[in-house]
Parts: structure tokens; sequence; C-alpha cells
């Protein structure tokens, strides 16, 4: 009966947003109208990538309000599979994390390597960020140009810290942490209905100092601060369960005698230090004490 009102074919945001109306009527959430607006709509297609599940659920939710097909970004670069076909009308979105004011490199090094064989009508990224994102948009949106490509929306999601990789860095208490979880999820929910609609918008927080924090602090983060050689495991913490193996997104980490061992091509997601139930993994001394944290699944807080 709603598919009959609000008819089969595709139908403009503001038809969506009277139909929101219907929906109240019928006793359907919001979010379920979406999903059926979304779902009579070109399908998107969405390359992410998550170390400690922030950004995953972040690119689970779009996902969902826009019926999309999820690509999980080291999966793709593993299987060099770099070649994409795009629909007409088809959105192209990405989702990732912050890595010190700027996409992480392993994201740009796979975009740079992206092949579409038609030209997205429609791209956009949304990216998670413990506090603020410098200026990520002007480096991604160069990132896309040098394909020919168009940015046509963006947006930051704050969500709970994970980097304490570094001296005065830690994570958010329980409660803060949950709050920036409540307030993304609001977020989200206001803009899918945009990126439903191929609305062009940038909402981006770009902090203080930015040129300073993008141009001049980054650069030396992936220079030296993703140096995996200062991993550290307690051997009589560590289970030896692989957790920390299975986990990596890049898989640089093996166990050959049951412990692990770090292979050189860091990407400092922290994954593994986070993950650890047994919490044997530390990063030197930087992140002794500090307590662990990953989406949905918070292992202890110091």
């Amino acid at each position: 009966m709603l598919l009959m009102m609000l008819g089969m074919a595709s139908f403009s945001m503001e038809r969506f947003r009277e139909s929101l109306g219907i929906g109240k009527v019928l006793k359907l959430q919001k979010y379920d109208i979406l999903l059926i607006f979304a779902a009579l709509n070109p399908i998107v297609m969405i390359f992410y990538f998550s170390g400690c599940g922030n950004s995953k659920h972040v690119a689970e939710t779009i996902a969902a309000g826009l019926y999309d097909t999820l690509v999980f970004i080291p999966e793709a670069a593993r299987e060099n599979h770099y070649e994409y076909e795009l629909t007409e009308g088809e959105r192209l979105g990405f989702v990732f994390p912050i890595y010190s004011w700027a996409p992480p490199k392993l994201v740009l090094d796979f975009v740079k390597k992206m092949q579409l064989k038609a030209k997205p009508d429609y791209l956009y990224f949304v990216c998670t960020c413990g506090d603020n994102c410098g200026l990520t948009e002007k480096v991604f949106r160069k990132a896309i140009e040098e394909k020919g490509w168009h940015l046509s929306a963006c947006f930051s999601v704050q969500m709970p810290e994970t980097y304490i990789g570094m001296p005065g860095f830690k994570l958010d208490t329980e409660k803060n942490a949950q709050l920036k979880i409540d307030r993304a999820d609001d977020t989200m929910m206001r803009n899918i209905p945009r990126l439903i609609d191929n609305e062009c918008f940038s909402e981006i927080v770009k902090g203080s100092l930015p040129w300073l924090k993008t141009y001049l602090v980054n650069p030396g983060f992936n220079k030296y601060a993703t140096d995996d050689s200062k991993y550290r495991v307690d051997l009589k913490k560590c289970t030896s369960c692989g957790r920390c193996m299975y986990v990596c997104p890049v898989q640089n980490i093996k166990m050959p005698q049951g412990e692990p061992v770090w292979l050189g091509h860091c990407i400092m997601c922290m994954a593994c230090y986070h993950q650890c139930r047994s919490n044997a993994i530390q990063y030197g001394k930087a992140t002794v004490g500090k307590g662990q944290y990953y989406f949905g699944k918070t292992l202890r807080w110091k």
C-alpha cells in the first residue's frame, strides 16, 4: 500500500518529505520511509576504511540509508581490485577516519589507483574525527580532481578518540564517547536525505590552524609516527589468540611462534592495541594506562 502511494518510479526529495507525513499516519518510522525512498532510486557504491570501528559504523549506517554496496578499501587493495563500473546515475561515496588532520595515506593511494568506466554524477565523502579535520576536504578534493572527478558533498562526524600513540593523546571518557556516538547518529540521519537528493554541501569541522596541521604535522606523522617497531607485547598477558593479527586491516601482523610480530607497513590504526582482550599490547610507553576502545565493544576505560 505504501509503495503504491509513493509510486514505483524515482521521485524527488520534495515528494520524499511529503511522504514522511504518510509514514506518520501508518505508524512507520521516518527511517523506514527513507529506506524505501533510497530503494527506488539509483544505488550507491561506498568505499570505506576503518581501523577501530568508528568509520565502519558510519559507513554501514549510510549504506543502510542509501541502499548501497560497501567495499572495504584494504581488502580491495590486497586483491588489486581497482576497476569499477558505475551505472547511470549512480553515486560514489567514501568513508574514512582522519589520521593527523588528513585522509589516511592508504585511502589516497587507493583513490589514485581507482579506474571507473564512467564518471560519477555525484561524489561525496564522510570522515570521522575525534575533534576536527584540518584541510581534509582540500586534500581529498585535489586527489579526485586529478582523476577528472568532481566533489559534490562532504561532512565530518565526530566519533570517540582512538589514537593514543603519543604523549598527551587520550581516550574520551565513556560518557563523552557515547555522547559523540549519539550526536554522530543524529548528524547522519540529518545528512542521509541530502545525499539521496544529490544535494551539494560541505560541513567539515576544520578546527584551528588547519593549514599547519594538514600540511606540516600530517607529513611528519606519515613519515615518523607509523613506526611499528615500538609495539611491545607482554608475554605474561598474551594468550596467543591471534586476534591482533585477524583485526589488522593491512595484514601487518604475523604470529610465527605464537606471539605477534609487526612487519613494517603499519598505518597506525591501533586496532591491534584496542582489540587485544588481555591488554597485552602497548605502543612503547605512550599507551600505558590509557585504556582501550573499539566501537560497540568497550573493553576498559582508565
